[in-house]
């Protein structure tokens, strides 16, 4: 399968990260994180949806769009296939949230997604408690 758009996200762990979401996860450009923010598996994220290339935004935008996610932390690699959706607008200045839902509001990155956060498995989450792990959350469309 021959991908056309790419962007990629870095991000780090931080000690409250639980990763116990049922229908969401998501990464966000903020350094702190409470224990209510469940879906959220990285912080201090280098960059958010409104810094992505115009023509990767638009893509994003359509219905017909393949999202593949790969999240890399360390050596592992856990790979979400969702969609896009002609509702996304990638304007929240620091989240990035894929949804197994059809909802869509300015935070989504992509909609029905074959996993969320409870999902990811548990080596990935327990390093991501660690606020020296990195971690990077490469998304391709097709």
């Amino acid at each position: 399968m021959e991908y056309s758009l790419r962007e990629e996200v870095s991000f780090k762990g931080h000690l409250n990260v639980l990763g116990t979401h049922r229908t969401t996860f998501e990464i966000t450009k903020e350094t702190s994180l409470s224990t209510k923010g469940n879906c959220i598996i990285g912080v201090a994220a280098k960059k958010s949806g409104i810094n992505f290339k115009p023509s990767f935004r638009k893509k994003l935008a359509d219905n017909n769009t393949l999202v593949l996610i790969n999240i890399t932390v360390d050596d592992e690699i856990l790979i979400i296939n969702a969609k896009g959706h002609q509702d996304i607008t990638l304007t929240n200045p620091s989240d990035l949230v894929v949804r197994k839902s059809t909802y869509v509001c300015p935070r989504t990155l992509a909609i029905s997604a074959d996993k969320a956060s409870i999902d990811i498995p548990r080596s990935i989450i327990n390093r991501m408690k660690n606020p020296n792990v990195n971690g990077s959350l490469e998304i391709v469309l097709k």
